[in-house]
């Protein structure tokens, strides 16, 4: 079977080259140049990992077992391996799509006919673990998290249908693929995580689950003067409905990235990043982060287009929610979308009442109205450089009290009575 060659790697995006290097399990590749990056990931660059001090094992002299000659070939093995299984996955994404137009076009009584045949002939039952895609469609990783010829594929119309998400556990008969078909495909669901498909579908609508203000504080622990201002005087927590305002160039996507920072290390968060409208050198700069963006669109770009990718994300991490999970959608930026669809992606924010929580972070130029938190950075302390760039008396959470307790509320009122005395003086 053929590997990655380095034209193919060469026409790839630095995201794309980002997920193929998470897949081999090299570290330090974040710091690389493009350049070295292909060469770390084809095999060849271990001396400029070695000189960083973050070589990978197959590279190390120091590894268990074996002499250097045997361990390095050992290693270049393991590395084709997951070169395979990487190069697998992106071409299951690209078949993906005509896949999925040839599900959609198949009439619902084939479908039914195909169900009923897989039933009499015994079918063969798939189970495994869900990973979407970008299109909307999914594969069901069948030895995870590696893909594998056996995948079997799942239609988008599946995907929405039974709501699932990145992490799901379900069941289900399998058809063989059609002519035009590279995948088996499911033909129906019938568990998710181990209940029946029917029952987690009928549930109850996110939009329908009782609500309660948010009441568990999302720490930051950060040292940076405005993230700990933020922290205390405008806290945040799970189900926030956050908005980063200020003027042009007061910073408001460098805190966001920061946020973002903050947060990514933390297992018990689904964090999702969308960039719409930006600058295409923040686009650069959000790629080479902790947390790439599921879509990153420029403001060259539709405010159809921004907004079907920011919805798609909320969307999924409604589910993740209901589910009883903890999502973070952080959106860069609002304000090219339409008014309408910018308080749809807002509003999605809430603390579901025994359930799990959407917390949605987004920058715009103003409040947009019905926030949690409001924090509004002031251009003038960040044009000159002084920390920290919260403008507190702009700022605000409602019921900080049942984030930060009944001191730690008066101690914000304090604050701000502090900063609004300094401001008339």
């Amino acid at each position: 079977m053929a590997v990655l060659e380095r034209s193919e790697l060469q026409a790839s995006s630095l995201a794309d080259l980002h997920a193929i290097a998470d897949q081999l399990g090299l570290d330090g590749f974040r710091r690389l140049r493009k350049a070295d990056l292909i060469d770390t990931i084809l095999g060849d660059a271990g001396p400029k990992l070695e000189e960083a001090g973050d070589m990978p094992a197959a590279f190390s002299e120091d590894s268990d077992g074996g002499e250097p000659e045997e361990r390095a070939e050992a290693g270049r093995g393991k590395r084709r391996g997951r070169r395979l299984s990487a190069s697998r996955s992106r071409r299951q994404a690209a078949s993906a799509k005509d896949q999925d137009s040839a599900e959609s076009a198949t009439p619902v009584k084939d479908e039914q006919a195909e169900v009923k045949g897989a039933s009499d002939r015994g079918g063969h039952i798939a189970a495994g673990v869900v990973e979407l895609l970008g299109n909307g469609s999914a594969f069901l990783r069948v030895a995870p998290p590696e893909p594998s010829d056996d995948d079997v594929y799942i239609s988008a119309a599946q995907v929405r249908r039974c709501e699932l998400v990145s992490g799901d556990r379900v069941t289900g008969p399998v058809r063989t693929p059609r002519r035009s078909e590279r995948y088996p495909s499911l033909v129906r669901i019938d568990t998710i995580n181990g209940a029946s498909a029917e029952t987690v579908s009928d549930g109850a609508r996110y939009e329908d689950l009782p609500v309660d203000y948010p009441n568990e504080r999302l720490a930051l622990g950060s040292q940076d003067p405005t993230l700990e201002a933020i922290e205390w005087l405008t806290p945040l927590g799970r189900g926030s409905r956050a908005v980063i305002v200020g003027a042009a160039h007061a910073g408001k996507t460098e805190i966001l990235r920061r946020l973002a920072d903050v947060f990514a290390g933390r297992d018990d968060l689904e964090i999702t990043v969308v960039l719409s409208g930006v600058r295409p050198e923040e686009i650069a700069q959000w790629q080479e982060g902790p947390v790439p963006p599921i879509a990153a669109l420029s403001f060259a770009a539709s405010p159809d287009a921004q907004g079907q990718a920011v919805e798609r994300a909320v969307e999924t991490a409604k589910r993740v929610a209901t589910r009883g999970g903890h999502a973070l959608v952080l959106i860069d930026s609002l304000d090219g979308l339409q008014p309408q669809v910018a308080r749809r992606a807002l509003a999605a924010a809430r603390n579901l009442r025994d359930g799990g929580s959407l917390t949605v972070i987004a920058t715009a130029s103003r409040p947009l109205g019905g926030e949690t938190a409001v924090i509004a950075l002031d251009v003038a302390l960040t044009s000159t450089g002084r920390q920290p760039i919260l403008d507190l008396l702009n700022s605000g959470t409602l019921r900080p009290e049942l984030l930060v307790g009944e001191d730690g509320a008066r101690a914000i009122v304090q604050a701000r009575a502090g900063a609004m005395e300094a401001a008339a003086g």
